[in-house]
């Protein structure tokens, strides 16, 4: 649906989105690859990422606890759905790590080769996370283009009803 919101509102209800998409694609994909290849002379750029991330989900999730309270609607939408994906998020990296310290135990005192351990890591724990990481790249980058015209998805409209803005199309 679209709605009739100010520019302002517009501009508001992008902010949320660009914070996610700066944190998926610039810091866990380019900055990654960049200081990934640097980390065997400097291990710092690489110790960025996990900062870097974690400071904006923290972010993005108190931001939208916020914005229940302060903000316009279409606003506070916006935000609700970009923390609703910042959860996923979180939890695909929760599990990456659970897959990793399973890793390090299997190797360490069961025994599992090198190999087994890297093919265990990287196929349960990283595939997964980077496949959701590129679906959330598109979603994200449909929801920044979205809210940008002032339109919202339905099920974010079924959670969280219409108080009373202007609806200029309906789907």
């Amino acid at each position: 649906m679209k709605f009739d919101i100010s520019a302002e509102q517009a501009k508001r209800a992008k902010v949320p989105h660009e914070i996610f998409l700066t944190n998926l694609a610039g810091n866990h994909i380019l900055w990654f690859i960049a200081a990934l290849g640097i980390s065997g002379s400097f291990w710092q750029p690489l110790a960025l990422v996990p900062v870097v991330s974690v400071t904006s989900l923290v972010y993005t999730l108190w931001r939208a606890r916020q914005a229940r309270s302060r903000d316009p609607w279409f606003v506070m939408c916006h935000w609700q759905l970009c923390a609703q994906r910042s959860r996923l998020f979180i939890l695909m990296l929760s599990f990456l790590a659970l897959a990793s310290v399973f890793g390090w135990i299997a190797y360490t005192y069961l025994g599992m080769m090198k190999v087994a351990v890297y093919a265990l890591i990287g196929g349960i724990g990283l595939l997964p996370v980077m496949v959701v990481v590129l679906v959330l790249i598109i979603m994200e980058s449909d929801a920044l283009h979205q809210a940008g015209k002032g339109q919202m998805p339905k099920l974010l409209l079924e959670r969280y009803p219409n108080p009373g803005v202007p609806v200029l199309e309906q789907e």
